[in-house]
C-alpha cells in the first residue's frame, strides 16, 4: 500500500447524449466489418473501418463533439500526434458489439434500413395498458407511420416517437475497456457494459487527389437514393459514366448525352440510370471530357446504409478511377444552449475494376 496519496490518471474519453439513436445511426452506416478503429481527438471521434482481406474498401464516419450533450478528452501523457499534429487517441474496437450495446433496450434502432431483428417494445410505461410489440408502426424500408420518409433524420426521430436510450460513454486509457452506462429513463433499468479495447494498427491512407479528379458531383441523397433502389438484386457491377455538359445548339437543343449516368449489370440483364443537366438535381457537376469507371457492387451496397441518412452526396472520381462518395448527415445539438445544426460526413473510397484502369 502506497504511503501517500496516488494521482489519477483522468479518463480519456468521457462522452454522454441523452439519446444514442443518432450516434448509433453513424455507427451503423459503416459497420460492414466488425473491426474498427477508433480515433479519439479534441473535436470528436472517427471511426475507421476496412474491408478484409484485401483491404479495398475504405470508409470512415466523423462524429463531431456537438452530437454529444458533453464531451471531453484528456490524452494519455505523453500525447501522441497524428501526421496533422493533432493530439489523438487510438484503439480498436469490436464495432457491431459496440451497437448491439447501444439499442439493449431496443430503442436505438433510428434508421429504416437497420437490420436488428428485435423490434419489441422494451418497456412497458406508466399509463400504458399493454405490452404490445408496436404492430401499430410501420418500420419498413423508407416508411413511418404510412409515409415515406426518404431518409430524412428528422422523419426518423420525430417527437411522437417513444422516449431514446441516454448514455455516458468512457475510456480510461490503454489497455481498459471503452464502459458504456445507459438508461432508457429515470424510471426505467439501466445497464453498464464493458468492451473490449485493443491496440490499433493505423488505418490504410488513400488520399484522394483534387488535382487528379476527373469527375465530381454533388446532388441531393434522394435522387441518388431513388437511382440506387432501381438497381437489381442480382447485379455485380456499377458503372458511373461522366459526360461534359453540353451547350445548346442555335436550334434550342443540347446533345443526348447526360453529364451523369449509372449503368447496373447483372445477371439477368442491365438498366441505366440518367441524370439531367438540371441544379435541382445535379447541384454541383464538373467532367472535362467522357469518363466511364465500374465498380463491384458488393462494394457499393455497404454504402447504402449511409446513403439511406443522408442528405447529400458527393461523387469523385480520379483519373485511376478511385471513387469517393461522401455522405452529409445533419442532426440537432443536444448541448444546452446550442441551437445548431451539426453535420456529420461518412466516407467511402474504392478502387475502379482492373479492367478499367
Amino acid at each position: 500500500m502506497s504511503d501517500g496519496p496516488q494521482r489519477l490518471q483522468p479518463d480519456v474519453l468521457k462522452a454522454t447524449v441523452p439519446d444514442v439513436r443518432v450516434f448509433a445511426m453513424l455507427l451503423r452506416s459503416v459497420s460492414f466489418s466488425n473491426r474498427a478503429l477508433m480515433r479519439i481527438n479534441g473535436g470528436g471521434l472517427q471511426i475507421n473501418v476496412e474491408e478484409s482481406p484485401g483491404r479495398t474498401l475504405l470508409a470512415s464516419v466523423y462524429i463531431d463533439r456537438d452530437i454529444f450533450d458533453g464531451y471531453h478528452y484528456a490524452p494519455e501523457d505523453p500525447p501522441e500526434e497524428d501526421q496533422d499534429g493533432v493530439v489523438s487517441t487510438d484503439l480498436e474496437i469490436p464495432l457491431n458489439i459496440l451497437i448491439q450495446c447501444l439499442n439493449i433496450f431496443g430503442s436505438a434502432v433510428g434508421s429504416a434500413s437497420t437490420n436488428f431483428s428485435s423490434r419489441r417494445k422494451p418497456w412497458k410505461r406508466q399509463g400504458e395498458d399493454s405490452d404490445s410489440d408496436g404492430q401499430g408502426q410501420n418500420y419498413g424500408r423508407g416508411r413511418m407511420n404510412g409515409q415515406d420518409t426518404n431518409g430524412r433524420l428528422d422523419d426518423y426521430f420525430s417527437a411522437d416517437r417513444r422516449k431514446g436510450t441516454s448514455m455516458r460513454m468512457s475510456y480510461a486509457g490503454k489497455g481498459e475497456p471503452l464502459t458504456l452506462f445507459l438508461a432508457e429513463d429515470d424510471s426505467g433499468p439501466t445497464t453498464t457494459c464493458k468492451i473490449a479495447t485493443f491496440d490499433g494498427e493505423p488505418p490504410l491512407e488513400r488520399p484522394f487527389d483534387d488535382e487528379a479528379m476527373v469527375l465530381k458531383c454533388i446532388l441531393k441523397s434522394s435522387w441518388f437514393r431513388d437511382a440506387l433502389s432501381e438497381v437489381d438484386p442480382s447485379c455485380e457491377k456499377l458503372t458511373f459514366i461522366g459526360n461534359p455538359i453540353a451547350e445548346k445548339s442555335t436550334g434550342g437543343r443540347s446533345k443526348l448525352q447526360p453529364p451523369l449516368r449509372i449503368l447496373a449489370d447483372g445477371t439477368h440483364g442491365s438498366s441505366e440510370m440518367d441524370f439531367p443537366s438540371d441544379k435541382a438535381v445535379l447541384e454541383t457537376f464538373e467532367c472535362v471530357e467522357p469518363v466511364s469507371f465500374s465498380y463491384r457492387f458488393s462494394h457499393i451496397s455497404p454504402m447504402l446504409r449511409a446513403l439511406q441518412g443522408s442528405s447529400k452526396t458527393s461523387l469523385r472520381i480520379d483519373d485511376e478511377g478511385l471513387l469517393c462518395l461522401q455522405f452529409l448527415t445533419e442532426s440537432q445539438s443536444p448541448r444546452s444552449g446550442i441551437r445548431r445544426t451539426v453535420s456529420s460526413i461518412v466516407d467511402f473510397k474504392c478502387p475502379a475494376l482492373d479492367e478499367d484502369v
